[in-house]
């Protein structure tokens, strides 16, 4: 028995915003004082740090468990399978359902259990929960899914990673630029076929790290103070992923009894173009190898980080065709890894 991503899916929202519309947004330090630098120059030099272009963002009329049906049903859709026979719905998310204009988070009912009621799922047994665990959220599914399967408990898992950063982001904070909204999908099942999840790993890091990122109030002072915003020590977050990304990818690898050299594809967490090219090198550099062209395939340019969507979009963007000059064929090994809110960072070596 193996087990294996048998059909995905994904949501792109269609606002796009692009970084000049960011212009007219009033950047402030974190003391409340004026930035000292003009937005045009902001945007470009946060266009050469992140790679980030454009990011998308949802319609007014759309929650995280919106969208995250929307990429449900394509999943669900591309394995051809009938919902009723899923074992359990795991869908990854870090701040609920906030509807445009509200304060509050709304998890009640879970949204796991929201997407299986818009499935129209009648089956008690499908068991639905969510998991917050920051960016790695839908990696951590799936290896619960996996686990879940190879302990005999399950036969079929729908793995959601969905998210709407635009509804709690501080506009003052330059920050804000870097978030996007989005949802992916997949159906992670036992099967016959060769190939499959090879290996995993996982961690916490707490007890320096835990507040890297964080719920805090606006830049702007005369703000509400009880109304929070997703804040981050960004260099701190840079230099903890610099330093153990590469080694929890390594550690990963070392368990599937891979060499580098069958790594066909790298899909890394899209928070920063930079910071995963500075990974991706380091990783290679255990190897005493350089990163070979077009390992890395990238989604951050238009749709900007988010968060716990952005590797199971991405993947399902490079399995549909949808990235220029990237495919995957039946046997490539593929490498998935993200980092994030907890610090968590986690991976696993999967075969096509």
């Amino acid at each position: 028995m193996n087990i294996k991503i048998t059909g995905s899916g994904s949501y792109i929202p269609t606002e796009r915003v692009t970084n000049i519309d960011f212009a007219k947004h009033s950047f402030l330090n974190e003391d409340g004082s004026p930035f000292p630098y003009p937005n045009d120059v902001v945007a470009e030099k946060f266009l050469e740090i992140t790679g980030i272009q454009e990011r998308r963002y949802v319609t007014d009329d759309l929650c995280t468990s919106d969208i995250a049906l929307l990429a449900a049903e394509k999943a669900i859709s591309d394995a051809k399978i009938d919902p009723e026979t899923l074992d359990y719905i795991i869908l990854a998310h870090n701040f609920g359902d906030v509807k445009k204009g509200a304060i509050q988070s709304d998890i009640l009912p879970s949204l796991a259990t929201r997407v299986k009621h818009g499935l129209k799922i009648k089956n008690p047994k499908c068991v639905a929960y969510d998991i917050l665990f920051g960016c790695p959220g839908w990696i951590e599914g799936v290896i619960q899914a996996y686990a879940f399967i190879k302990a005999g408990m399950a036969k079929k898992c729908l793995v959601i990673g969905s998210e709407t950063l635009s509804r709690v982001v501080d506009i003052h904070d330059r920050d804000s630029m870097i978030y996007s909204d989005g949802a992916g999908a997949t159906i992670i099942e036992s099967t016959d076929e060769t190939g499959g999840i090879l290996s995993y790993e996982s961690a916490s890091f707490t007890h320096d790290e835990a507040y890297y990122l964080f719920f805090g109030n606006s830049f702007n002072t005369t703000h509400d103070p009880d109304i929070r915003y997703i804040k981050m020590y960004g260099r701190k977050i840079y230099e903890f992923a610099l330093s153990n990304v590469p080694k929890a990818m390594a550690a990963c690898l070392e368990k599937s009894g891979l060499p580098i050299e069958k790594v066909k594809k790298i899909l890394i967490h899209q928070a920063n173009e930079k910071m995963d090219e500075a990974i991706i090198h380091r990783f290679f550099k255990h190897y005493k190898q350089s990163p070979p062209d077009g390992v890395m395939p990238m989604s951050i340019h238009k749709l900007g980080n988010s968060s716990v969507a952005t590797v199971p979009t991405l993947y399902d963007l490079l399995i549909k065709g949808a990235i220029e000059n990237q495919s995957l064929a039946k046997g490539d090994v593929v490498l998935f890894a993200s980092v994030g809110a907890g610090m968590n960072i986690n991976a696993f070596v999967y075969q096509m």
